[in-house]
């Protein structure tokens, strides 16, 4: 194939490793993983299910940082390869619009992403159950919390890296209060990041056995010549718990709640000790991807069993041409996804 990223700009410094010769899956793993290890800062017992982006000359990162005492928050974290990571040691403080502290009570699983000018982070946490926190940053030195965009209970938001049509876009999972035993990613519009509306529905969990309990939004979406193209989670129960592995999908590039490409199969899953044994076992879990529009190159971070963070890599033309081959979309993935 010959895909072509778009806006992603060039990346020559983007992290990478050739395929290895045995490997039979469109992503392979970076062969130093985990890149970030256990208690990697003082107060912080694991860092996982974070976002990175290209920032300067270098990279900048938005973590989830267990804290000793297992209340999870967001810390920044500065690289200059994408691999070795230095974390401030303070969590992210956040404010409101007047300057004041604003801070939620919790946050995990964030994720990154630039619109214009400005970079937003999307995080989990509780406002009267789980729901979506999100903020606003031009610097990443002063972080403003916007508001929060649904209502409990909802999790998994990413946001689209431009407007479409003239609105931002999001995509997220409507959830319950627990640990959720089932889930669709939906995606909603906004004018103005303040109030959100137009909701369609964008795919469910599916058949197949590694996904068939629930899915969820991952990666902020990749513009390419085929579509929009994302990694999510999907999600399987068994005797020993939840299996989360990593899909791949092709939204359209105007209308994205029409799914163009789904794959059958999964593109990773649990198979290294840092994936299958930790705090939480046999999860992978997609939480950023970045690419190099001048080589379609693409490296994918992960969360390892809720104890650590992978690395895994591929290319445009290799990962589309997989999906494409494997395409398993249905007609209601197909559909736009009216409520």
């Amino acid at each position: 194939m010959n895909v072509k990223l778009i806006r992603t700009g060039n990346l020559p410094n983007i992290p990478w490793q050739n395929k290895p010769l045995d490997c039979k899956f469109p992503l392979w793993r970076y062969s130093e993983n985990p890149i970030v290890d256990r208690n990697p800062i003082e107060g912080v017992a694991r860092i996982f299910n974070s976002a990175v982006m290209p920032y300067e000359n270098g990279f900048i990162g938005v973590f989830r940082g267990e804290q000793v005492n297992g209340i999870p928050f967001i810390y920044l974290g500065r690289s200059k390869d994408g691999v070795h990571w230095d974390f401030e040691k303070d969590k992210i403080q956040f404010i409101n619009e007047a300057g004041q502290p604003f801070m939620p009570s919790y946050a995990y699983d964030p994720r990154l992403v630039k619109i214009d000018d400005t970079y937003y982070i999307i995080w989990c946490q509780d406002s009267y159950g789980a729901t979506i926190g999100m903020a606003k940053t031009t610097d990443f030195k002063t972080f403003t919390r916007v508001e929060n965009p649904f209502l409990p209970f909802n999790r998994n938001a990413v946001l689209f890296p431009r407007k479409i049509g003239g609105n931002f876009m999001l995509l997220s999972r409507p959830s319950d209060s627990g640990h959720t035993p089932f889930g669709d990613i939906f995606i909603s519009e906004s004018k103005d990041m303040e109030f959100w509306g137009r909701h369609r529905h964008v795919m469910g969990r599916s058949e197949r056995w590694w996904e068939n309990l629930k899915i969820g939004s991952g990666t902020t979406p990749i513009e390419t010549s085929e579509g929009w193209l994302m990694f999510y989670h999907g999600v399987t129960n068994t005797c020993n718990g939840y299996v989360y592995s990593i899909g791949g999908v092709i939204l359209d590039i105007d209308e994205p709640s029409k799914v163009k490409y789904r794959c059958e199969n999964f593109l990773l899953t649990p198979e290294k000790w840092y994936e299958e044994r930790g705090f939480v076992p046999n999860v992978c879990f997609p939480c950023a991807a970045i690419a190099d529009e001048a080589t379609g190159r693409i490296a994918i971070y992960y969360g390892c069993a809720d104890s650590y963070i992978g690395l895994a890599f591929t290319t445009a033309d290799e990962v589309i041409e997989y999906i494409l081959t494997h395409d398993a979309a249905s007609d209601d993935d197909r559909s736009y996804g009216i409520l």
